[in-house]
């Protein structure tokens, strides 16, 4: 028990605990804790006793106050949060309670005692109207029982205690906040984290060789990291034990306990231990060593930490695996799992334990890499990834390189040690881990964005996602995104418009963004592709054994039912980023681009034929008649002026519509007449490439379009625009106004730095999440007059139809593009950095779920 008489006495409590403040009533427990922690950590018994009683003092309702402050008390610390409980919590019953709270949730209960003489409670408690009443007896009774507890409140299970006696020194009490030894994510890397090692000194120098250590150091400034096992079985533990000694003395490396370090440990401590699995190995070669280095492999090993949080709480490191309930958490508990993992209590056939495949089940957020279970080669598995690849056995040394997520690894010099079952893998590998389960997408969600926070995805509209993913999508393997919906510009009130490019570069104005990027829009269908380099290149990051892709519509339908057209285009594809030498430019093997599929006819053509082609062709057989009728009529001096103009309005209307979608329909013949217009590259190995600035991403797709012999892709056109400079924007009009003049959809306009927050144009400031505003609309889609007439229909143009189209509401659509936007950049980071499946179709689902939001389906 820590007890110092002093004043001014500093009290170390820990960021994450339960902080039990122990004192009789009257001792001054509530003022120290507003003085001391945020009201919200406070839970006091009287104000719990108050909720159910509307009483604070009503002592009938006390199991009920205990209850709720129970309760609150858990749910607070699930959620990773300090709790200080206010309470006399002078008898050992009502702290074994808390004590038992605190396990459960694999936190630290910690001991604030406020020993305050007997006259100074009662003076306190006569000086408040609501306890002057109080008997004297009732205080005696608590300081009895506070003194008989003190020298037993470690015993009892807190793992700290600050006794304060007397007035002076609970005045001069300083509280002060530590993080927990665990808690590294200050820390942000690079690092090179290393498997087992087992006393195989020679194969750890030369790994660290390859990595690029130089004595210990790495010039880059990199941190290794080693697993545990650092001792056993292999020829050399002490010069193991030495090199990691040093680098982690140095601040070059950390290091977590291995089970086999845990059992050396308490041998060195005299503690009795059976000297098997190696351990006799390492009790030998130690002899030589003198009595001054054992004492500071004793130290060393003493002070490791069961488990590491590092870079922000991306990346944790343990021994055998670490479910993420207990990441950050400190209890036995929680070293228990981190050192030796969970059993299922069943015996192989070799007589070892069977290991819980806690990884098959793992959803955390945080990468886990361990080692513990020799397995023969290092593979991703949900996010975790175990590196011991059994180099004592005769297999590899492996490291981890992070973030780059790159496996360095050298082969072991020989078998030091042969292994009592052959190595093999627990739980299946590979890059997918193990297939997507309903649980990761069913029910009410809310998805983690980097850009836009939380994403709330509701339970019907997840039930209309999941019927179109489970019957009609591509193999979830080879769908990595999804496109978001486009918000239109604001509604016009240019004479004759529902939409004009005026209203969409005052919007971008007012956002902060001063360069924009007017895009022509394609007659077709939104496309997604991705494209690998080989069937090999395919099958090594998506685990699909054929396919060397996709191509896929923006709801996740195969855009062709014949898969032998589907590879063509990518082949075609494939082949101009080759010829661009783009592989080797980017660095990657796949590369996943957003298009458009032309003509529109191809995929449309029944929506053409059962809806637009029918208006047109009853138009083409009703209005000949009636124009001749009406015609005729007024050549015989019968007065239908009115009513002929009228209908002559209304043909001419009905031949513009069927005029404009007609736009978007040609015959092709195979893939004769078909063609592909890239716009944006979304991502490559180990990068997304949505923040790429559009007039470098242009600039690359130019490059692909050149590169193209087989006249399969289309170079989209553009226009630059300054939204300050009137003269400029005036020229993005007229280029809208000639292109739709000459049937042309209309544009795209975008700001030029991609991911933007208003008041932050440039993309590289919105990456990081930098930037105090709001996340800007990627797009801003402008139609043409004729286009919008398939939408509207032939006669929205009429004044009369025109007023009330303008009575649009945008949004609800404005919400959803941006919502599904967040969720679409999402995607792209989590597979850019390798997360598995499961997390990258968490957002790609999402954005599917949004779709069936109820929204004007015209805007």
């Amino acid at each position: 028990m820590t007890e110092t008489q002093q004043e001014g006495r500093v009290l170390p409590v820990t960021d994450l605990s339960l902080v039990v403040l122990v004192g009789a009533s009257g001792s001054g427990k509530s003022t120290f804790a507003r003085r001391h922690f945020k009201p919200t950590e406070v839970i006091s018994s009287d104000f719990c006793r108050g909720l159910v009683s509307d009483d604070e003092n009503d002592q009938g309702a006390t199991r009920d106050a205990f209850d709720v402050l129970h309760y609150i008390a858990g749910k607070r610390l699930a959620a990773g949060r300090r709790t200080v409980v206010d309470a006399t919590s002078v008898q050992q019953d009502s702290r074994r309670q808390l004590i038992e709270l605190a396990k459960k949730y694999d936190v630290l209960p910690v001991a604030i005692v406020l020993d305050v003489p007997e006259e100074v409670c009662a003076e306190r408690n006569a000086a408040r109207t609501d306890r002057a009443d109080m008997p004297r007896r009732v205080i005696q009774r608590h300081i009895r029982e506070l003194r008989r507890s003190l020298r037993h409140l470690e015993r009892e299970g807190f793992r700290k205690v600050h006794v304060l006696r007397g007035t002076e020194q609970i005045d001069g009490a300083t509280v002060v906040t530590e993080k927990r030894f665990n808690d590294l994510t200050h820390l942000t890397g690079p690092f090179d984290i290393i498997g087992d090692i087992h006393g195989c000194s020679a194969e750890l120098q030369s790994l660290l060789g390859k990595l690029g250590y130089v004595d210990g150091v790495h010039p880059d400034g990199r941190t290794a990291v080693f697993v545990g096992d650092l001792v056993d079985r292999g020829p050399d533990s002490p010069g193991v034990l030495r090199r990691v000694m040093s680098m982690v003395g140095s601040g070059h490396a950390l290091c977590v306990p291995g089970n086999h370090e845990n059992k050396y440990g308490r041998y060195l401590k005299g503690r009795k231990v059976q000297h098997t699995h190696g351990l006799a190995e390492t009790i030998a070669q130690m002899e030589g060593e003198s009595e001054e280095f054992k004492a500071e492999v004793r130290r060393f090993l003493d002070g490791l930490v069961s488990h590491y949080v590092l870079d922000g709480g991306k990346l944790v490191v343990c021994h055998a695996g670490l479910p993420e309930k207990y990441h950050g958490r400190t209890s036995g508990r929680v070293r228990s799992h981190a050192l030796y993992g969970d059993t299922t209590g069943e015996t192989d056939e070799f007589g070892l334990p069977v290991r819980y495949p806690w990884a098959e089940d793992y959803r955390g957020r945080a990468a886990v890499v361990y080692g513990h279970t020799p397995v023969p080669q290092a593979s991703w598995l949900n996010n975790t990834i175990c590196l011991d690849t059994g180099a004592v056995f005769g297999g590899r040394l492996t490291a981890l390189r992070w973030p780059e997520r790159e496996l360095v690894d050298v082969p072991a010099e020989r078998v030091w040690y042969e292994p009592t079952r052959p190595l093999r893998a627990e739980a299946p590998g590979g890059l997918d881990g193990r297939p997507l389960d309903l649980a990761d997408v069913y029910g009410r969600r809310a998805v983690e964005t980097r850009h836009a926070g939380m994403v709330a995805v509701r339970e019907e509209n997840a039930a209309a996602a999941l019927e179109v993913m489970s019957r009609f999508a591509i193999d979830p393997r080879l769908l990595p995104y999804l496109p978001p919906t486009m918000a239109p510009t604001a509604t016009s009130r240019v004479d004759g418009y529902l939409e004009h490019p005026e209203e969409a570069f005052a919007q971008y104005a007012r956002d902060g963004v001063e360069r924009v990027v007017c895009e022509e829009k394609h007659m077709g269908s939104r496309a997604v592709a991705l494209v690998c380099r080989d069937a090999e290149a395919a099958a090594k990051r998506f685990g699909v054994q054929g396919p060397t892709g996709s191509l896929y519509t923006r709801t996740g339908r195969p855009f062709f039912d014949d898969e032998q057209v589907t590879e063509e285009i990518l082949a075609r594809l494939r082949s101009a980023v080759t010829d661009a030498g783009l592989w080797d430019e980017l660095a990657t093997d796949w590369l996943l681009v957003d298009a458009e599929l032309m003509p529109w006819s191809l995929k449309a053509a029944g929506l053409l034929r059962g809806q637009y082609a029918a208006v047109g062709a009853a138009s083409g057989a009703v209005f000949p008649g009636a124009l001749g009728a009406l015609e005729a009529a007024a050549a015989r001096g019968v007065d239908v002026g009115g009513l002929l103009e009228r209908q002559r309005e209304r043909a001419a209307d009905a031949a513009a519509f069927t005029a404009a979608y007609r736009r978007y329909c040609w015959i092709t013949d195979g893939l004769d007449g078909v063609h592909l217009a890239p716009f944006q590259l979304l991502a490559v190995q180990g990068r997304s490439l949505a923040a790429l600035p559009h007039d470098e991403q242009l600039a690359l797709i130019d490059r692909l379009v050149e590169h193209d012999g087989t006249r399969l892709l289309r170079t989209t056109r553009r226009l630059y625009v300054d939204t300050g400079d009137p003269e400029s924007v005036r020229a993005g009009v007229d280029w809208w106004l000639e292109m739709t003049g000459r049937g042309g959809e209309g544009m795209v306009v975008k700001p030029v730095g991609a991911v933007v927050r208003s008041g932050s144009p440039r993309s590289s400031e919105a990456e990081s999440g930098g930037g105090e505003g709001r996340l800007v609309q990627p797009g801003i889609k402008c139609r043409g007059r004729e286009y919008l007439r398939i939408i509207y229909g032939p006669e929205y143009t009429r004044p009369d139809n025109l007023a009330r189209l303008r009575q649009r509401f945008l949004n609800h659509k404005r919400s959803l593009a941006l919502r599904e936007y967040a969720l679409g950049l999402e995607a792209l980071d989590r597979l850019a950095e390798g997360e598995p499946l499961w997390r990258v179709h968490e957002a790609v689902f999402g954005v599917l779920a949004l779709e069936s939001e109820p929204v004007d389906p015209r805007l």
